[in-house]
């Protein structure tokens, strides 16, 4: 797979986790089954899924930027050392959903597991092809 198909991928990844988590804001979907039911009170809900819904922005955004869909306002190390951050982030909370209570988080498993490949595709330096003259 090509980093454009990745960034292609991974931005159609995160529009459906932010609609997700504006259906949450916008209280079409229980917050009680998200956060591993830890959540107690709707100002908890307010707060969490406000961040998580502008972090999913920010990596939407940034994706942008590296896929050249939207003019570079940040250098190119910048986009990808923020890449990098991700990527540990989704791996770390890969581990993390593995060992969630619910069935419902353990599913999240594989999206966020999905979302390390894809931003490693992202970031992986491509191998320079030198040609034999003869």
């Amino acid at each position: 797979m090509n980093k454009i198909t990745a960034i292609k991928i991974m931005l159609w990844l995160l529009a459906i986790v932010m609609l997700f988590h504006l259906s949450i804001l916008l209280r079409i979907i229980p917050y009680e089954i998200t956060w591993g039911g830890r959540l107690k009170r709707v100002s908890e809900m307010y707060i969490f899924e406000s961040i998580s819904f502008i972090i999913n922005l920010i990596l939407f955004l940034i994706l942008m930027i590296k896929g050249g869909y939207i003019s570079k306002i940040i250098p190119n190390r910048v986009v990808d050392i923020i890449l990098w951050i991700f990527l540990a982030l989704f791996a770390l909370n890969t581990i993390g959903n593995l060992f969630a209570i619910s069935n419902f988080e353990k599913f999240f498993s594989v999206l966020t597991l999905a979302s390390s490949i894809l931003l490693w595709i992202i970031l992986k330096k491509e191998k320079r092809q030198t040609h034999n003259r003869a």
